[in-house]
């Protein structure tokens, strides 16, 4: 049974900001997204290495019900659907910036490899 998004009330505003971007995904979809401005479902599956299926789709559902991602369907055959962020979205990935440079910190100072994805990055 899937899980009800949470509206608060909340201890503060990093635990409302946590609420959003829970989840091993939902960060690396935003920086993704950010990156490539639009991206179609098999291009942000092959960019994570190591996401189910069914997992990116379940994330990609709740980020869009938060206001963070587009997803625009086009009446073609075979149908084409396109994922993009909102600006609720891009403002969300700018805020995240400081803690990936904090990551990025963090593993240069304990030599701890980075993985290399099919966009070479």
């Amino acid at each position: 049974m899937a899980k009800a998004p949470r509206r608060g009330p909340y201890i503060c505003g990093i635990d409302a900001a946590l609420d959003v971007v829970s989840g091993k995904w939902k960060g690396l979809i935003l920086w993704e997204l950010d990156s490539r401005r639009v991206c179609r479902f098999a291009e942000l599956r092959r960019a994570l290495p190591g996401v189910s299926e069914k997992m990116l789709t379940q994330h990609l559902r709740e980020m869009e019900a938060d206001g963070l991602v587009h997803r625009e369907v086009y009446a073609e055959v075979p149908p084409r659907v396109e994922y993009s962020l909102t600006e609720h979205g891009r403002t969300l990935n700018q805020a995240l910036g400081q803690l990936g440079i904090w990551g990025s910190e963090r593993m240069r100072r304990e030599g701890i490899e980075q993985v290399v994805t099919a966009t070479g990055r």
